[in-house]
């Protein structure tokens, strides 16, 4: 069985996470739709912002560093693309359009860029003690961003990507 406190499994559960719950929304309609995209919002939020604060500068390395680099930009995407979706009602014509490019974007970046390239890197260059550490802290983290609704934070995020 998987560590579910290794940083890297944790991180790949919050992608399969976010992505099955953009799955319920596509299926969805009226207010449960909306509840789901709260959800799915505040989550996808809070990911990105255990990423941004920890996840990206505990492994910056030389063989990291273009990726992180790269990651931070598709966040900065991701971000702009959820902004929108944030003051759109999820029955407006544009709502489903601007999800399914968001789902893209996420799977974009959680698939090709995170666990195929950066995640091999990451567990080379670090031992199972040092991600069983970090992801505790990261999941500590998660939890504690979560409770104070981190979708509100995202429109003050737009501007430029996150500095790692």
């Amino acid at each position: 069985m998987k560590d579910p406190t290794n940083a890297l499994e944790l991180l790949k559960s919050q992608h399969e996470e976010v992505e099955a719950l953009i799955g319920k929304i596509e299926r969805s309609e009226g207010g449960h739709k909306q509840e789901l995209f709260v959800e799915m919002a505040d989550k996808l939020a809070a990911h990105a912002t255990i990423e941004e604060k920890l996840f990206y500068p505990s492994v910056k390395a030389r063989q990291t560093e273009d990726a992180l680099m790269e990651a931070v930009e598709e966040h900065l995407q991701v971000k702009r693309l959820l902004a929108d979706l944030l003051d759109l009602d999820c029955d407006d014509e544009e709502f489903d359009a601007k999800l399914s490019v968001m789902k893209e974007e996420i799977r974009h970046h959680a698939h090709d860029e995170e666990e195929d390239s950066l995640f091999p890197k990451v567990r080379r260059l670090f031992s199972a003690d040092e991600l069983a550490a970090l992801g505790a802290e990261m999941l500590a983290m998660f939890e504690e961003v979560l409770v104070d609704q981190p979708r509100n934070n995202v429109p003050l995020e737009t501007d430029r990507a996150a500095r790692i």
